[in-house]
């Protein structure tokens, strides 16, 4: 008989928690775009594109690029996903598409399919890069032999550098992308997210990054979060990841509390006359050109050793200070010489020792004064 409750039990467990699991995917299926509007206001402007809709450009300083500044690619049980020391990197590194305004620099249009990051892969030899998926892109046209982003939009690092979190200072500079980018061939490795019907491309084989790494890599376990955010520790990415629908499924109609047009947004020229007052940013893009400058200091600091040569060339200079009252004194001997000419001279020359026994005490106080100094 026990047997037989223990037995109903454990069947009512599994039947409540096959239950459980629909009901979740419907309340986060549930979400609707208001949560992105929301969200980020307080860290960018919301605009009415006429071809997109609202899409958000965000409150950074010149030279932001997405999937680049401020951030870094980490090994994840759903592939290589960027990790964003942004607040609001929750949202736009992981749903939606970017794309570059010449004038007003990057823009985010929101989506509502999670990945673990929306870029194109690419390689050669030991370099890996990766570029974000324009709009209206889908994943089978961004990996398909007809698109093509600019070698500019790319950005490429080697082997032995990817998923490490300083990964900015090693992004190899912009006129070797293009030597590079023309040489390379796309990475393809799709996943699918059964889950949410999302396909998505996770990134460089993970065998090949240890190789160059030279160490085993160890992915860290995606945990879905109730609030917007994300955390990362050793071994859990904490994140907000919710399934978005674009429509209110209560039928009303969703928007910014507050929607702005791009002649209220600075542009990247007013930025950059802003940038003398934000110089936190400045380390970040000079980072990025880091491969170059790091060789000026090699040549600059053969020039020190000249500098402090020049102090040398000057200490020899303190002796012939001292040598000129060397060459004042025989010009007594002189002017007493002149007698000397008249006779008879050794009256003088006795006469000069009587003159100079009253002097002795000046000398006897010339080492005194001389003493001091060469304490």
């Amino acid at each position: 008989m026990k047997t037989k409750i223990k037995v109903l039990l454990f069947l009512l467990i599994i039947i409540i928690g096959i239950n459980i699991n629909p009901q979740k995917v419907k309340a986060q299926a549930s979400i609707s775009f208001q949560v992105f509007y929301d969200e980020l206001s307080p860290y960018g402007t919301w605009v009415d594109n006429i071809d997109y809709g609202y899409v958000w450009v965000p409150n950074v300083d010149p030279g932001f690029e997405p999937y680049v500044t401020n951030g870094y690619w980490i090994l994840s049980d759903e592939g290589w996903t960027w990790i964003s020391n942004y607040p609001w990197g929750w949202a736009p590194f992981h749903y939606g598409r970017w794309f570059n305004d010449p004038i007003y620099g990057s823009i985010w249009i929101p989506d509502n399919e999670w990945g673990p990051g929306w870029v194109t892969w690419r390689r050669y030899n030991d370099y890996y890069g990766w570029a974000p998926i324009g709009p209206g892109v889908s994943i089978t046209e961004a990996y398909g032999n007809g698109y093509n982003e600019h070698h500019n939009r790319y950005t490429f690092v080697r082997g032995m550098y990817f998923g490490k979190r300083n990964i900015r200072n090693h992004y190899m500079h912009s006129t070797q992308d293009g030597v590079i980018y023309s040489n390379s061939t796309v990475i393809n490795n799709p996943r699918v997210d059964k889950i949410r019907n999302v396909t998505y491309n996770i990134g460089p084989n993970r065998t090949e990054i240890e190789k160059y790494r030279g160490r085993k890599i160890n992915p860290v376990v995606v945990k879905e979060t109730s609030k917007p955010g994300q955390n990362i520790n050793k071994d859990q990415l904490k994140i907000y990841r919710p399934q978005f629908i674009k429509n209110n499924p209560t039928g009303l109609k969703t928007s910014p509390q507050r929607v702005s047009t791009l002649k209220d947004v600075k542009t990247q020229e007013q930025r950059k006359a802003e940038t003398p007052v934000k110089k936190p940013i400045q380390p970040i893009r000079q980072q990025l050109q880091q491969p170059q400058r790091n060789t000026q200091p090699v040549k600059q600091q053969p020039k020190q050793p000249q500098r402090n040569t020049q102090p040398t060339k000057q200490q020899p200079q303190q002796p012939q200070r001292n040598t000129q009252p060397t060459k004042q004194q025989p010009q007594q001997p002189q002017r007493n010489a002149q007698p000397t000419k008249q006779q008879p001279q050794q009256p003088q020359r006795n006469a000069q020792p009587a003159r100079q026994q009253p002097q002795q005490p000046q000398r006897n106080t010339q080492p005194v004064k001389q003493q001091p100094q060469q304490q």
